[in-house]
């Protein structure tokens, strides 16, 4: 049985272990830093410590958010994975990727222009683990990498069996592979390393949905977790008929997951009981890096792909423009920064499709000018203006199933249309944070719901 952490006392040993660890002995080439992305599938933004959430156990993350930067606005531009993961390694809204589903591959010519194979054109080593989940996994680019530890499924399974028969929970064999790539790294180069967790996505046709490593099971076996306010019927009775179905996937999946409070109990400690896993096999990466002697000298930056509904308006899942489903954590931690530079809230807007331009900044590559993110590092620092909004879309599947969507979305403010039915939706995030209340009809906003109608009108051709 794993030791059951408690957040105070080992976020206060990382904060101690990540300023005073061993200084780096394999590498001091500051200019171009090891750099390692993690990603995880369906973490929303408020499942994490350091995000506010005061019953997940997160201490090794929540070390990396208080001596790196935390943003406390990260959002995806589409949330679905597959769609996600293809605006992380190209930096481009779907609209311009054009990658809306799970069949589109990259093609070549665009495989070249993201971020792990121009970090290799410039000397990088690359590599890739866990799930890369984009296009049919036969196109999957294994070959293009210097160390490749994917699934070669859409979805990996989180129980696996090794070669001598060894059960073993896919998260153990991210920690697994993740160590045997720094300890057969040489560092004569330095390296580019994507590693991708299936959790806490649930195993998609099993009835047990959330499966942990049974060495989790007793994590939060004695808490209470309190039900949203919107996790009612009375939310899910607001949507207009065509999203008020039974062939909506987000309700029926609702049914398997949050359909009554036991259901909803059970649903949740998973979730968090996969997140806390992929929390200590951060803590084991850091410890790697530390024996390795290359801590003072690698970037981690971890963040969701999309986010998730925990019950809230009466669904589960991602796909629509509200805040669990876009919202995600985003953490960078940089060894290197000194000073008033550690420990940084940022509350501007970060997206994903900053991601592979923050990475390529970190390297010192120039960002193809076909991205459309921003380098994060010069957002924060305000070298470049402050994002005000960004574009949603999502468009796999259509209605009835998941209508499709696209809308704006600032910190104050979110227009939201489902296009194929032109209905529209409009929220005051300042004072609806949980977007309780559908404005669209109140003429006190009308000044600034066409001000929104006309910027969307803006972005849904620019971002092309």
């Amino acid at each position: 049985m794993l030791t059951y952490h408690y957040r105070t006392f080992t976020t206060l040993l990382m904060t101690i272990f990540l300023i005073t660890g061993h200084q780096a002995k394999a590498q001091t080439d500051t200019e171009h830093p090891n750099i390692i992305f993690l990603l995880t599938d369906d973490q929303r933004w408020d499942a994490l410590g350091a995000m506010g959430n005061p019953l997940i156990k997160t201490p090794h993350l929540d070390g990396l958010a208080e001596n790196g930067i935390l943003f406390t606005n990260a959002y995806v531009t589409t949330s679905i994975c597959a769609v996600s993961r293809a605006s992380f390694l190209t930096g481009q809204y779907a609209a311009r990727h054009k990658i809306n589903g799970f069949r589109t591959s990259l093609t070549r010519k665009q495989l070249q222009q993201t971020y792990p194979m121009l970090l290799k054109a410039s000397g990088y080593q690359v590599g890739f683990i866990g799930k890369y989940g984009v296009g049919n996994p036969k196109d999957q680019p294994g070959d293009s990498y210097d160390f490749w530890e994917c699934t070669n499924k859409h979805q990996p399974d989180y129980e696996l069996v090794t070669e001598d028969g060894t059960q073993i929970h896919h998260t153990d064999k991210i920690k697994n592979d993740l160590h045997h790539f720094l300890s057969t790294y040489t560092a004569k180069e330095p390296f580019c390393l994507s590693v991708s967790f299936k959790a806490p996505h649930v195993q998609d046709n099993d009835p047990r949905q959330f499966i942990t490593s049974p060495a989790y099971r007793e994590y939060y076996r004695n808490d209470t977790i309190p039900k949203p306010e919107t996790a009612t019927s009375a939310f899910w009775n607001k949507f207009p008929d065509f999203f008020r179905s039974d062939t909506n996937i987000a309700r029926e999946r609702w049914k398997i997951r949050f359909a009554n409070d036991t259901m909803y109990e059970n649903s949740v400690k998973n979730y968090y009981r996969l997140i806390t896993h992929v929390d200590d096999v951060v803590g084991n990466l850091i410890r790697d890096l530390e024996d390795k002697g290359i801590a003072d000298n690698t970037v981690i930056i971890f963040m969701g792909d999309n986010g998730f509904f925990l019950g809230e308006h009466g669904l589960a899942g991602k796909w629509y423009g509200y805040e669990e489903s876009i919202r995600v954590p985003l953490i960078i931690y940089d060894p290197r920064l000194k000073g008033k530079d550690r420990g940084v809230t940022s509350s501007k807007i970060a997206l994903n499709i900053d991601i592979a331009p923050t990475i390529l900044g970190l390297a010192g590559v120039p960002a193809p000018g076909n991205m459309q993110g921003v380098d994060l590092y010069s957002q924060v620092k305000g070298k470049v203006p402050e994002r005000q909004e960004f574009f949603y879309e999502h468009h796999y599947l259509g209605g009835p199933k998941i209508p499709e969507s696209e809308g704006v979305v600032s910190r104050e403010f979110k227009y939201l249309k489902y296009t194929e039915h032109d209905y529209e939706e409009f929220f005051d995030l300042r004072k609806d944070p949980r977007e309780k209340n559908n404005l669209i009809q109140d003429k006190k906003y009308r000044k600034l719901i066409d001000k929104y109608r006309s910027k969307y009108k803006e972005l849904v051709t620019s971002v092309q």
